[in-house]
């Protein structure tokens, strides 16, 4: 318990140590691009709180190296996950590196888990298409697919106070809560300590925004928890592989249709960003220009945007945690999100927002 008090304590200092000394470092940490089409701030804002809680992951799993036995593994995950973190970081402050660049690190942070974790994915319980993953170099492949897939994901819903951080939280609670159930102490402790973690960048993200994750804070969050949810179900064959993909059914949806959204319908790069994501309509339309009067209007607007898409990533994160060994039901739990999902988006950005969303 005194490391993860450790983390959240470490991670809130170096918060608020960056926001107060913003004025020196600004012109290289700060988000001044107030025109994208992402973005939905009024001042420049420091987009390093990824700093914050990777110290506080450090300084957390260092305590509890001491005294833990099995503390080899929380250590490795820390390792693995340096090139993912350091590339985010890296574009934090210089706003130059690719996205080809930031998912070959990514990638590279997923070749490590594997190999030095065992975060394989070695079925997906579909009958005919298990035996695929018999064959190693196949298996490996999409484990690195799917680990780069979700650490871009949460980088990709991070467009408001606190909605990765928290769909993140939510994410690690569901895997730690396993973790218990199986007696799985290095999990149990790997998702609460970043638990804690974020929870000391959160208390100053939001609801006023006086700190980014940034690309280093949401790649983290991402692989750290992509890596936990292949290993929570590689080393439990009792727990469908489906128990991963519903609790990160949010991120990973948003992520296929967005793919699908700008590559099929828009006819533009996968990668172009646009402002037209799932948490960008409720944003625009729920809380329009009329309501947004002045600055505090706007702070409250974007406060209030996140809590939406959390109640969104719980609606399939809870019956993951409900149905973990059930293949089938779970799998009909995520087309049914998938279905919401995409029904509650042709609704709002054709002004059709269902009465029961709509904020009077």
């Amino acid at each position: 318990m005194s490391s993860l008090i450790a983390a959240f304590i470490a991670s809130f200092l170096v918060s608020i140590l960056i926001i107060r000394s913003g004025k020196f470092h600004a012109q290289f940490s700060g988000d001044s691009n107030l025109s994208g089409p992402q973005k939905f701030h009024k001042v420049s804002v420091p987009r390093i709180g990824g700093l914050g809680i990777a110290l506080g992951l450090l300084i957390g799993i260092s305590l509890h190296a001491k005294t833990a036995s099995q503390s080899d593994q929380e250590m490795t995950l820390l390792l693995c996950a340096i090139p993912v973190f350091s590339i985010g970081l890296l574009e934090d402050f210089t706003k130059k590196i690719s996205i080809r660049m930031r998912l070959t690190l990514t990638a590279l942070g997923a070749i490590f888990a594997i190999f030095y974790l065992g975060a394989q994915i070695t079925r997906i319980d579909i009958p005919g298409v298990d035996f695929i993953f018999l064959l190693s170099p196949l298996s490996i492949a999409f484990s690195i697919f799917a680990i780069t897939g979700l650490a871009n994901a949460y980088n990709i819903i991070d467009g408001f106070n606190g909605l990765s951080s928290m769909v993140g939280m939510i994410a690690l609670l569901a895997i730690g809560y396993m973790g218990i159930q199986f007696n799985d102490s290095p999990v149990v402790f790997l998702s609460f300590s970043m638990v804690a973690a974020i929870l000391g960048f959160f208390a100053w993200n939001y609801p006023r925004g006086l700190i980014f994750l940034g690309d280093g804070g949401a790649y983290l969050i991402g692989f750290w928890i992509a890596t936990l949810s292949v290993l929570i179900v590689s080393r439990h064959e009792m727990i469908s592989p489906w128990f991963a993909l519903m609790i990160n059914a949010y991120p990973i949806w948003e992520t296929v249709f967005t793919i699908y959204r700008r590559k099929y319908h828009q006819g533009k790069s996968p990668g172009h960003p646009d402002g037209i994501h799932f948490h960008s309509l409720i944003f625009r339309r729920i809380f329009n220009s009329k309501q947004i009067r002045n600055e505090d209007d706007w702070f409250s607007a974007n406060a209030k945007t996140s809590p939406y898409l959390w109640a969104l990533s719980s609606f399939a994160v809870i019956p993951g945690v409900l149905f973990w060994n059930s293949t089938p039901i779970l799998m009909g739990c995520f087309f049914v999100f998938a279905i919401l999902y995409v029904w509650l988006y042709k609704r709002i950005i054709s002004f059709k927002t269902p009465q029961w969303m709509r904020i009077n």
